[in-house]
């Protein structure tokens, strides 16, 4: 079982160590959109502390869209985006879920051939997968296929596995993690993967897809003072404390507006929850993607996640351009 993604042992923090400030519920894309306190972390908190069990709290746990924005303003230094998996693991799981297991158990029968090659690796994940050109584009930004490889195996199964609180069988674990082993970075495009690798894999550099092109010059070139430059927000609030210097001196550099609120936390733009994650529920993504735009004057939308980009074009006549695009694009 992967493990949480903050330091809890030299510092032992839970639920029960919430104190009620309610900073929490100032990014909390899930009070935004419904005003339900009990949906929201501190709820969960006071819930639980109140004798409350995961199975008393069933809507909550599955609506947190696992942003990870409340973790950098909680003074508490709660892990709570790997407690609320915790908590995801204590409930009985849907059947799209036991599906996504029996999938995972067999495809760990299926050994991946040795390779030989670059020591660098892209995971795209699906949503980047569906997106083959923009994929190639990331691939020969980040110094083409002689410089980086496209891993086969990029654990799209698992992330799901992790968004869902699920418990992964340790031979597919280790079927994905062996290759890995041997490579000294990657980059990673599911922020949530990427959260939970970092403890599992500490020999290797891991970045995400969205830091990785935005310290490229000719991406920083490219951007100009008139985009909202939208970041993907799990990668970002995983290592808050060192990305908000990178995005604070970007910045600076390009003139951009972010989807920053005061706190410097980035707002998600598509804040969705694990039923619709799975499949079950409708996807709505407006009220939040309004929320951004509100009262900004921007020509051009760039954003690190594939899921931004579809949802953005949605609702907005501005043109919407993918971070690995960004160079090709011809307004730039």
């Amino acid at each position: 079982m992967l493990g949480p993604d903050r330091n809890t042992q030299a510092r032992p923090r839970n639920f029960a160590s919430c104190s009620g400030c309610n900073l929490c519920l100032l990014v909390c894309p899930v009070w935004r959109r419904t005003h339900d306190f009990a949906l929201t972390p501190h709820g969960r908190a006071k819930a639980l502390q109140h004798g409350a069990a995961a199975a008393d709290l069933a809507e909550s746990i599955q609506g947190c869209t696992l942003c990870g924005a409340c973790e950098p303003v909680c003074p508490e230094e709660i892990p709570l985006i790997a407690m609320t998996l915790d908590l995801r693991r204590q409930m009985p799981q849907p059947a799209a879920v036991q599906e996504l297991r029996t999938r995972m158990e067999a495809q760990a029968g299926h050994e991946p051939s040795p390779r030989s090659g670059p020591v660098r690796a892209l995971l795209p994940g699906p949503a980047l997968r569906g997106r083959p050109d923009t994929m190639e584009r990331a691939v020969a930004l980040l110094g083409g296929t002689g410089s980086i490889r496209l891993a086969d195996d990029d654990g799209a199964d698992i992330a799901l596995a992790l968004e869902a609180g699920s418990t992964i069988a340790s031979r597919r674990m280790e079927q994905f993690l062996r290759p890995l082993r041997a490579l000294k970075q990657m980059v990673i495009a599911e922020g949530l993967l990427l959260r939970h690798l970092r403890p599992l894999l500490p020999g290797a550099a891991l970045i995400s897809l969205g830091e990785a092109l935005s310290r490229l010059d000719a991406v920083r070139g490219a951007l100009r003072a008139g985009d909202l430059y939208v970041i993907e927000p799990r990668a970002y609030h995983g290592d808050y404390q060192r990305l908000v210097r990178h995005y604070d001196a970007l910045r600076a550099a390009s003139g951009c507006a972010f989807n920053l609120d005061l706190q410097r936390i980035a707002v998600p733009a598509t804040a969705r929850s694990l039923p619709q994650r799975l499949g079950l529920e409708t996807i709505d993504d407006g009220v939040q993607l309004r929320w951004i735009m509100q009262g900004r004057k921007v020509t051009r939308i760039v954003v690190e996640g594939v899921e931004d980009h579809a949802a953005f074009e949605g609702i907005s006549a501005l043109p919407v351009v993918h971070l690995a695009d960004l160079a090709d694009d011809g307004a730039s």
